[in-house]
């Protein structure tokens, strides 16, 4: 099982660990709710270091990012990011990422820990066909086991941050990063985030994880900053109804099917993967959409749990389901007939052999 920078940490702090895409995460430290709730009031720090790294570079860079993303990348300037995803050529999703623009001929794309190897095939094969090379020095770079990443959560995230920036950071835009020093390291601070709350994205190489740690947690002790562990990142995410990758999206999931058309975009001159297919569903409709609903009766929607229509007709299942915190009640993601998809329709989540209501509701839930 692999390790972070800030593994070592983690255990000293007694987080409850376990495996998460190879690597030996924390799950949670004080409790999921407690932490959950840090976040949206105060400050966490979650250590995403799992999470992959390829750089794109060279002359055919954009060519390439056009071709394998769903997203306009061409829309992109320096120091902007872009929430996309990867067709797989079969009308699902190979990943999704965010790409990075550095320069013209530039990028960092981010993409989920479990998926590195998968994304990285991918992308090289892609790339190859161009005339690409991919390895140290070429135009493609799996950077993925050099660097580490630590996500500041909550309303109080930049305070903290800001006091390890000898330059302006509270006030940068949503979807945009800086190349600067961060701790006194070569550093890379975004600004998009899993949680909804507000907050950044710290990238560093691994050499320097022990210099941002020590620094983070001497910035933020005057703003009661917590570590926040798996557990509570998959709740909070959940309440913003952000789609988690291999529970919500998978390569049997379409982007159209998935509520992600507003990040597939038909430019002229855009030949992505599977543009044709996606665009024919975009036009005629899907069958089924993935849709939020909240509990009307009690009960708690788990992975897995079947949905049906309100006289008992399977449609789907649950694909991401929780107590949420904030809201006191269960909530959940799914895929339904579109019929169905309508906020304010009635469907049933199956608990133990019983319909239990629930309805369809506008995300996100907090």
């Amino acid at each position: 099982m692999k390790t972070t920078v800030f593994t070592k940490y983690h255990i000293a702090a007694g987080a409850k660990m376990a495996e998460f895409a190879g690597y030996n995460m924390p799950i949670e430290f004080t409790g999921i709710n407690d932490e959950h709730m840090t976040v949206r009031n105060g400050a966490g720090v979650f250590d995403v270091s799992h999470m992959g790294e390829i750089w794109v570079k060279g002359p055919k860079a954009l060519e390439l990012l056009q071709r394998i993303t769903t997203n306009d990348v061409a829309k992109l300037y320096d120091g902007k990011v872009q929430y996309s995803c990867m067709p797989n050529g079969r009308g699902g999703i190979v990943d999704d990422i965010l790409v990075y623009r550095i320069d013209a001929e530039t990028y960092m794309l981010c993409v989920n820990a479990a998926n590195i190897d998968k994304d990285w095939a991918h992308i090289r094969t892609a790339g190859e066909a161009m005339g690409l090379g991919a390895g140290t020095g070429k135009e493609l770079y799996n950077a993925s086991d050099e660097i580490c990443q630590l996500a500041v959560q909550g309303p109080l995230a930049m305070k903290i941050v800001q006091k390890m920036c000898d330059e302006p950071v509270e006030q940068m835009e949503y979807y945009t990063f800086k190349k600067m020093r961060v701790a006194g390291c070569d550093a890379i601070l975004s600004i998009t985030g899993y949680t909804g709350a507000g907050g950044c994205e710290i990238y560093v190489a691994n050499e320097d994880g022990d210099r941002l740690w020590e620094a983070l947690w001497k910035a933020g002790e005057e703003f009661g900053l917590k570590n926040i562990g798996l557990g509570a990142r998959d709740t909070l995410r959940l309440e913003k109804g952000f789609c988690l990758y291999g529970n919500d999206i998978d390569d049997t999931t379409s982007p159209i099917e998935a509520g992600l058309g507003w990040i597939t975009k038909f430019a002229e001159g855009k030949e992505f993967t599977d543009r044709e297919l996606l665009a024919r569903q975009k036009a005629e409709g899907v069958t089924r959409k993935l849709v939020g609903f909240k509990m009307i009766e009690r009960g708690i929607p788990r992975h897995g749990y079947e949905l049906a229509a309100p006289d008992g007709t399977p449609m789907g299942h649950v694909t991401s389901g929780t107590m949420s915190p904030c809201l006191k009640t269960g909530v959940g993601l799914g895929y339904v007939a579109a019929q169905y998809a309508a906020p304010g329709s009635e469907i049933a989540v199956v608990i133990r052999g019983k319909l239990v209501k629930a309805e369809v509701v506008r995300l996100p839930f907090v």
